[in-house]
């Protein structure tokens, strides 16, 4: 496809992360013409193709699909969804942009991953903290050699409020640790390598009203890697202070941080105290990633270039969130390969 057409695409989930990507596909990103929008609620489907002055709208997926004016495929579905719409999707070899997670268990993404195979469409995984400018830069700065030796990582996730209680059942999330951890497991293996054993703790520390929701609030992930290095996470759904997200890899000759949580760069000083404003959530922290996100996968579609992030990667971090989840239920150190 040449790199000076646009490219028809189709947006699959019209939730509150798939009316953003509607945004940044029709406003955002140069190479993408929206040209239909899908969602099992109808409304909210015909809602967001108006907000964004895209023609067609459907109640579901398999018409968006076989749609041929549509030619490459945005999923920001529900994850309980994922699985369904890429097994009905690779056999068009329309290409497939997914977003995270994969899906909730490895026997499905493993399904996923044969279906496309089988079909050779392109695939790439939505991961947007690898097209954080931060984050660009805490891998560039590790593969200039900048700190030596990768030993130790550190990343912490925490949201500034807790999502519905229907939302962070598990089997609509997959957990605390598939939904939050995952990005930060991503980011890890990204700078660091795969990983080889994981040990979990956590609890309900901060919304007793997710006790019966059978899920936790807080989680610790501590782990080890194939090169041997360490490594650390905590998640949290209680930041009440503001969305905070850092990671931290120290090597044999130093250490780099990335990650903010000052969103205007101005101190207020007063007699009162020093202040400053923090990061409302995620829309507003990672709204550039989302967009470079998007515009990489239209240009690797136009220019027929390779996934920089496959489904190989979706996989992988997703088997070590199924490995954490397994550890923090059995209170125990699991080896990652036996999942």
């Amino acid at each position: 496809m040449p790199r000076n057409n646009q490219v028809n695409v189709g947006l699959i989930g019209t939730g509150r992360l798939g009316r953003s990507y509607a945004d940044f596909l029709a406003h955002r990103v140069p190479g993408a013409r929206l040209v239909a929008v899908a969602d099992l609620i109808p409304e909210r489907a015909r809602t967001c193709a108006e907000a964004n002055d895209v023609p067609k709208w459907y109640d579901g997926h398999r018409e968006l699909i076989a749609d041929p004016a549509v030619e490459a495929l945005v999923i920001t579905a529900t994850t309980t969804n994922h699985f369904e719409i890429v097994i009905d999707a690779a056999p068009s070899r329309k290409p497939i942009f997914c977003e995270k997670p994969l899906t909730l268990s490895i026997s499905d993404a493993r399904a996923m991953k044969a279906a496309i195979e089988r079909s050779g469409v392109f695939f790439q995984m939505g991961f947007m903290r690898r097209f954080d400018s931060a984050f660009s830069a805490l891998k560039s700065k590790i593969d200039q050699g900048v700190i030596g030796t990768p030993v130790l990582f550190r990343g912490s996730s925490r949201d500034p409020y807790r999502p519905s209680l229907e939302y962070l059942a598990p089997e609509n999330s997959g957990g605390q640790i598939i939904d939050m951890a995952i990005h930060d497991i991503d980011i890890a293996r990204w700078c660091m390598g795969e990983f080889r054993t994981v040990y979990a703790i956590g609890g309900v520390l901060a919304y007793p009203e997710m006790g019966p929701v059978g899920d936790t609030d807080n989680a610790i992930l501590s782990f080890t890697l194939e090169s041997g290095a360490l490594g650390e996470i905590d998640i949290s759904r209680n930041g009440i202070y503001g969305y905070d997200i850092r990671a931290e890899v120290q090597g044999t000759k130093g250490s780099i941080q990335a990650g903010y949580l000052r969103e205007t760069p101005i101190l207020v000083m007063t007699e009162a105290g020093v202040m400053h404003d923090v990061v409302p959530y995620f829309p507003q922290r990672f709204r550039e990633a989302y967009v470079a996100q998007l515009d990489d996968f239209i240009r690797n579609v136009q220019s027929q270039s390779p996934s920089r992030i496959t489904i190989e990667d979706g996989i992988a971090a997703l088997q070590v969130a199924v490995a954490g989840t397994h550890s923090l239920k059995e209170n125990r150190i699991v080896a990652v390969k036996d999942f």
